[in-house]
C-alpha cells in the first residue's frame, strides 16, 4: 500500500491570528480541519497509511490525529525539531518511504479531490524521472473585462479559469531516489524542481477544474471561498 506524506511544519503566519495556537493543517474549512479533508481524499485514492511531517504546533496535530484509526487510516509522525523547509522535511522522513516503489507528497494547506493514479502511471511509464507533480488550471483573483476592437466594453466575466496557464497543485508523486535531490534544509520548490526540470527528470499531470476540485488556503479571503464551495459541492452531492 502506499504512503502519503503530508507536509504540515510551516507556521501559516497569513493566516493569523488562527493559527497561533495550532498549525495551518488545523485550520478548520466549511466546519472540518483541512488535514481531515486531506485524508478522506487520500482514503479515497487508497491510500491509507499517512505521515505527518510536523514541526510548529505538532502536539495539537498529533492530539487531533491521534493513531488515525477515528479516520479510518493510521497515522504517524516525523517531527522536526527546526523548520527544515519542505525539501528538507520530506528528506528527513527518508526512512518512512524508503521500501516504497513511489509515494505520495501533499502539501498541508490544500484541498483537492484530485486523482492520483495518473500521477503514478505517468512516472511509472518513464524510467529515468525522479516525480510526476499535479498541475490545475489558474483562476484569476480577479474579474475580467472583455473589450472589442472599437474600446467598448462588451462583458465582465468573475474569475474565470485561465485555461492555458498551469500551477503546481501542491500534490506529487515520488521515487525513494528524490532523496539524493533533496536539500537538508530549503523548499523543494525552489531547489529540487527546478533542477529536476533542467534535466527533464520532472512529469507533469494536468487537472481540470471542470472536472477537480481543487483549493490552496493562504488566505482569510480563500478560507471563506473555500468554506462556500465545500458547502455548495456536498449539497450537489447530496
Amino acid at each position: 500500500m502506499a504512503v502519503a506524506l503530508i507536509l504540515a511544519g510551516g507556521y501559516g503566519k497569513r493566516l493569523r491570528p488562527l493559527t497561533d495556537d495550532r498549525p495551518k493543517p488545523l485550520v478548520e474549512v466549511a466546519g472540518r480541519p483541512i488535514i481531515a479533508w486531506q485524508i478522506d481524499w487520500l482514503k479515497n485514492n487508497g491510500i491509507a497509511n499517512i505521515v505527518v511531517l510536523a514541526g510548529y504546533h505538532k502536539e495539537k496535530i498529533i492530539e487531533y490525529l491521534g493513531s488515525g484509526s477515528k479516520l479510518g487510516v493510521s497515522v504517524s509522525y516525523v517531527v522536526e525539531d527546526e523548520p527544515l523547509g519542505t525539501g528538507g522535511a520530506i528528506r528527513n522522513a527518508r526512512l518512512t518511504y524508503s521500501s516504497q516503489d513511489a509515494f505520495v507528497v501533499v502539501n498541508g494547506d490544500i484541498i483537492t479531490n484530485v486523482d492520483v493514479k495518473p500521477l503514478f502511471e505517468t512516472l511509472n511509464s518513464n524510467s529515468d524521472a525522479v516525480a510526476a507533480m499535479a498541475l490545475v488550471q489558474l483562476k484569476s483573483p480577479y474579474g475580467i473585462v472583455e473589450v472589442d476592437g472599437s474600446g467598448r466594453i462588451k462583458a465582465f466575466k468573475e474569475k474565470p479559469v485561465l485555461g492555458d496557464y498551469w500551477i503546481n497543485a501542491g500534490v506529487y508523486v515520488m521515487r525513494p531516489s528524490i532523496v539524493d535531490h533533496l536539500p537538508e534544509k530549503g523548499d523543494v520548490e525552489r531547489t529540487t524542481f527546478p533542477r529536476l526540470a533542467s534535466e527533464g527528470r520532472l512529469l507533469a499531470v494536468k487537472y481540470t477544474l471542470d472536472k477537480f476540485y481543487w483549493r490552496s488556503i493562504d488566505t482569510f479571503k480563500d478560507l471563506e471561498e473555500a468554506s462556500e464551495e465545500l458547502k455548495a459541492l456536498a449539497k450537489v452531492a447530496a
